[in-house]
C-alpha cells in the first residue's frame, strides 16, 4: 500500500511539473508562399493571467519546427523558466535569411514581419526587446544570430549552440548555393548572409549573447573564430566550449543553459 502511495504521488508530480499548453498553429505567410507551422509553448502559470517573455527556439538543416519538441524535449522548460516558447517552422533549408534568389524563402522577413506580431498579438507577451529571446542549434544557431544581430531593436538576448556561423567555408553543402549563388559566382551573397561578418552591427551591451559548441563539431572552428572577433569588437559575450559533437544529446544539455543564461537577463532587466 506505502509503494502504490508513493507510485501514485510521483505520477502526481511529474503531471504538475509538465502542466505546460502545447498549441500548434498554421501562419499565412507572404514571404514564405505558404502557411508556416508553429508550436506555442505556455508555461503552466499562464492561466493565472500576467504577461510572460518568449524565447524563439529555431530548428536545424532538414528539420521543421517539430524539432525543439520532440528531438530537443524544450516543452518542459517553459514551466521551469515561466517563459513562453515558440518553435518554429521555415522550410528545412531556409537559413533564416531572405534568399536573393527565391521570392519564396524570405524567412527573415517571415520571422521579423509576420511571426513576431502574431505572436505578440495573440498571446500575452511581454512585447519588448527586454523580453525577448532567440537561439538554436546548427542552422538554426546561424539563424538565431543573423536576426538578432540585424534587429538588435527587437531582441535583448540572443544564443546559439552549434551554429553555422559562417558559410563561407562549406561552398559545397546544406543547399546554400541553391539560395546563395555558387560561391564563385556570388561571394558578395555569402560574404553578406554570414554571421561573422555583422559583428560590425554591434554596439557593446547592444544585445546579451551566449553560444556554444562541441569540441568535435564541425563548426567548432567558425565559433572559434566568431569568439575571437567579438573580443576584437569589445562586445561582451558568453562562449563555452564543451565536449561534444553534432548531436541531440548534445543540445538537450546546452538548451539549459541558453534558458537560464535568458531568464536571468529577463529578471535583471525588469528589476
Amino acid at each position: 500500500m506505502k509503494r502504490l502511495f508513493t507510485l501514485l504521488l510521483a505520477a502526481l508530480f511529474s503531471v504538475a511539473a509538465n502542466a505546460y499548453d502545447l498549441q500548434t498553429v498554421e501562419i499565412p505567410s507572404q514571404y514564405m508562399q505558404r502557411g508556416e507551422m508553429i508550436h506555442v509553448i505556455l508555461p503552466d502559470s499562464y492561466s493565472d493571467g500576467g504577461s510572460f517573455p518568449v524565447v524563439y527556439l529555431l530548428h536545424g538543416y532538414v528539420d521543421n519546427h517539430d524539432a525543439w519538441l520532440h528531438k530537443g524535449l524544450a516543452a518542459p522548460l517553459a514551466d521551469s523558466h515561466n517563459v513562453i516558447l515558440v518553435m518554429p517552422d521555415t522550410g528545412y533549408n531556409s537559413w533564416y535569411l531572405n534568399s536573393p534568389l527565391k521570392a519564396e524563402s524570405q524567412a527573415e522577413s517571415y520571422i521579423i514581419e509576420e511571426l513576431i506580431p502574431y505572436v505578440d498579438s495573440h498571446y500575452r507577451t511581454i512585447a519588448d526587446r527586454s523580453a525577448r529571446a532567440i537561439t538554436g542549434l546548427s542552422m538554426g544557431g546561424h539563424g538565431a544570430l543573423y536576426l538578432a544581430f540585424r534587429h538588435q531593436d527587437l531582441f535583448g538576448f540572443v544564443g546559439s549552440m552549434s551554429g553555422g556561423v559562417d558559410l563561407r567555408p562549406f561552398p559545397e553543402n546544406w543547399d546554400l548555393a541553391s539560395h546563395l549563388g555558387t560561391i564563385e559566382s556570388n561571394p558578395e551573397n555569402w560574404e553578406q548572409h554570414s554571421v561573422i561578418n555583422l559583428v560590425g552591427l554591434l554596439k557593446p551591451e547592444s544585445l546579451q549573447i551566449c553560444f556554444d559548441c562541441g569540441v568535435d563539431d564541425f563548426f567548432y572552428e567558425v565559433n572559434c573564430n566568431l569568439h575571437l572577433k567579438l573580443l576584437e569588437a569589445g562586445i561582451p559575450h558568453d562562449f563555452t566550449s564543451r565536449p561534444g559533437a553534432h548531436t541531440w544529446e548534445y543540445w538537450q544539455n546546452s538548451i539549459n543553459y541558453h534558458l537560464l543564461f535568458f531568464t536571468r537577463g529577463f529578471a535583471a532587466a525588469t528589476k
